[in-house]
C-alpha cells in the first residue's frame, strides 16, 4: 500500500464512527440539525445516485470507496444481483458488514479490503459508483481507467466543487487532521473523463459537489 492509501487508511480508520453516526443519526439534536445543514449535499448526492442507478434490479455493482455500505446495502435491498464493495479501511467493512446481516441482504452483498487498483475481480460490472471517493485522491485519473475497465454500463461519482465557500475551510480542517482533500471544476472533469475512455459524460450541480454520470459506451 502507497503512502497516500495509508495515510487515508489510517484516517478513516479513527474516523468510521463519527461518519456512520451522519447517516444514523445517533447523536444529540444540535449535531443532527447541523449536520442537515452543512451536510445538506451528502444526503442529496445519496438520492441522486440511487435514482441514477436504475434500474437496480437483477443488476452487478461496484461501489468503490463504499465507506459504511450504505450505497451498497440500499442497492441489494432494492433487488441489485450482486453488490461488490471495496474499501481500504477495515473498520469500514466491519461496519458494511454489521449492516448487510441487519438488513438480510448478505447472500448478494460483498465486501473487500483493496485498493481498486490492486483489485482483480474476474468479472465486470453493470454499473460503478464512487461517491466520496475522489475527494481523497490527488490523481483521479488512473482510478477512472480501472473503473472503465471493470465497468459495461455507467459509473456515477461525486467530486467537490472547486469555488466554495466550504472548499478552503474544509482543506484547512481535514489538512490538520492528517487528510488530504482535493476539488475539482468541471472543465477538469470533463478532460478526465475524455481521457479514461468514457462515451459521454453528465456533470450535475448537487450543493457543494459535482455529481457525474459518465456513460461507458455509445
Amino acid at each position: 500500500m502507497t503512502d497516500p492509501l495509508k495515510v487515508q487508511q489510517d484516517y478513516w480508520n479513527r474516523e468510521a464512527d463519527a461518519f456512520d453516526r451522519i447517516y444514523s443519526q445517533k447523536k444529540s439534536a444540535v449535531s443532527v440539525w447541523l449536520d442537515k445543514v452543512f451536510r445538506k449535499d451528502m444526503f442529496q448526492r445519496f438520492a441522486f445516485t440511487i435514482e441514477h442507478c436504475r434500474p437496480i434490479e437483477g443488476r452487478r455493482f461496484l461501489d468503490v470507496g463504499c465507506g459504511n455500505g450504505l450505497y451498497s446495502i440500499e442497492l441489494a435491498r432494492n433487488g441489485a444481483e450482486r453488490v461488490v464493495g471495496i474499501d481500504i479501511a477495515e473498520k469500514m467493512l466491519d461496519a458494511c458488514r454489521e449492516l448487510a446481516a441487519q438488513e438480510g441482504v448478505t447472500q448478494r452483498c460483498s465486501f473487500h479490503h483493496t485498493d481498486l487498483l490492486a483489485y482483480e475481480p474476474g468479472s465486470t460490472f453493470d454499473v460503478a459508483i464512487g461517491i466520496g471517493l475522489f475527494d481523497y485522491i490527488a490523481d483521479p485519473l488512473p482510478v477512472l481507467k480501472k473503473i472503465r475497465q471493470l465497468t459495461t454500463g455507467k459509473v456515477i461519482a461525486s467530486f467537490p466543487r472547486f469555488w466554495t465557500w466550504r472548499a478552503p475551510v474544509r482543506k484547512l480542517r481535514l489538512g490538520l487532521r492528517g487528510c488530504p482533500v482535493y476539488f475539482f471544476t468541471r472543465r477538469r472533469l470533463r478532460a478526465m473523463f475524455a481521457d479514461a475512455g468514457f462515451a459521454s459524460v453528465n456533470i450535475t450541480r448537487v450543493g457543494k459537489l459535482h455529481c457525474v454520470v459518465a456513460t461507458c459506451e455509445q
